[in-house]
């Protein structure tokens, strides 16, 4: 009897490691909700009919881009359709009357990979890219990788998250992902 004790209260310490107390989740971003600028991506800026203004532009740690005419304009969180909005308000002020003025994507920031797979480090995003593409673009997986699941780091409101995901998951520009040595 004692012993039938014992395993029961084994088993409930073991699953009570299991209960989720809150934790906050990951977003899996819907694919209809726009994208946001943030440090490492580089806009394409293109102004009909001015082919001076019409060029790409980065966007520093700060959030903030320049331009010339514009100057620098804060766009961290922006969407692109927001960016174009605030330009052209900009170039409206005092330089060109009813400017149309479009901003596009150029380059994504990066994302980062580590852990067991063939080549660690930043890599370039690409838009609808899920865990299993990442780890194709480091090289894939090592020997010894764990190849169910991996942990992934994500600035979701202002603090980092952490949560294991499936391969399927879709990543976002910044997303850290980490490969795990199986143990068996």
């Amino acid at each position: 009897m004692r012993f039938v004790q014992l395993l029961l209260l084994t088993a409930l310490i073991a699953l009570g490691g299991c209960a989720n107390l809150g934790k906050p989740t990951l977003d899996t971003q819907p694919p209809n909700v726009p994208y946001r600028l943030d440090t490492g991506d580089v806009i394409r800026v293109s102004v009909y009919n001015d082919t001076q203004l019409t060029n790409t532009y980065g966007i520093d740690d700060s959030g903030y881009s320049s331009m010339p005419l514009v100057g620098r304009i804060y766009l961290r969180g922006k969407t692109t359709n927001q960016a174009s909005a605030l330009i052209t308000a900009r170039l409206a002020e005092s330089y060109l009357r009813d400017p149309n003025v479009a901003v596009e994507v150029a380059t994504y920031r990066p994302f980062f990979i580590e852990g067991e797979v063939a080549s660690s480090g930043q890599f370039a995003y690409v838009y609808g890219m899920n865990v299993r593409d990442a780890i194709a673009v480091a090289g894939g997986f090592t020997d010894v990788a764990q190849r169910s699941s991996v942990t992934l780091y994500r600035k979701q409101n202002g603090q980092v998250l952490e949560q294991k995901v499936p391969l399927d998951f879709v990543l976002m520009p910044s997303d850290t992902i980490v490969v795990h040595e199986r143990w068996l």
